[in-house]
């Protein structure tokens, strides 16, 4: 399991060394709710392609090494000429996980995914503006729109739909129809 404390730690390392950072998952969910709701076995992160080489050094020095490469990862090059994967995660000796994401930024800051896009997801500026708190310390994460957004097109375990429930519940994001039906009753 990662820890506020550990999220916090890994935020501000990757801020204070210039790199952009968005939470999106569960960690994303509570930033935004402005408390943990629950335990978390990762920490989703998207950077930017340009930024990936650095996170994965940054995180090294903590322990953290290559575990797993998605299946829609797929190796870009960066401005520097590096090819770089765009969807991996990285894991420490005590088995904490963070789950990286790649982006590039257009010309309008609109976030464009590095890696195989099926969905045909694009962040907008908007999407990109979510600002959260975790343990008392600012955050920046996707929308809760993009966040409900992002919860769609796979079976959904118990945990996340709870999440998806409260993005509902707190901001009035409308679930989307594959969601809405499944909605649990009110007590």
């Amino acid at each position: 399991m990662i820890q506020a404390q550990d999220v916090i730690g890994i935020y501000r390392n990757l801020a204070a060394n210039q790199i952009q950072v968005w939470l999106l998952g569960g960690w994303g969910v509570d930033a935004l709710l402005r408390e943990q709701t629950r335990p978390h076995k990762d920490l989703d992160v998207f950077v930017l392609l340009d930024d990936v080489g650095k996170v994965r050094e940054l995180l090294s020095r903590e322990g953290y090494c290559l575990h797993y490469l998605w299946p829609e990862n797929r190796w870009s090059v960066d401005s520097q000429g590096a090819e770089r994967p765009t969807a991996f995660i990285l894991q420490d000796s005590d088995g904490r996980e963070v789950d990286v994401h790649a982006m590039r930024l257009d010309d309008q800051g609109t976030g464009v995914p590095a890696w195989a896009n099926e969905r045909g997801f694009v962040f907008r500026r908007e999407d990109l503006a979510g600002e959260g708190i975790i343990a008392g310390v600012a955050v920046r994460c996707f929308s809760a729109e993009m966040q409900m957004l992002c919860h769609t097109g796979y079976d959904l375990p118990d945990a996340q739909r709870r999440d998806v429930d409260g993005l509902h519940d707190r901001f009035g994001v409308e679930l989307p129809a594959e969601l809405s039906h499944s909605r649990q009753p009110d007590a």
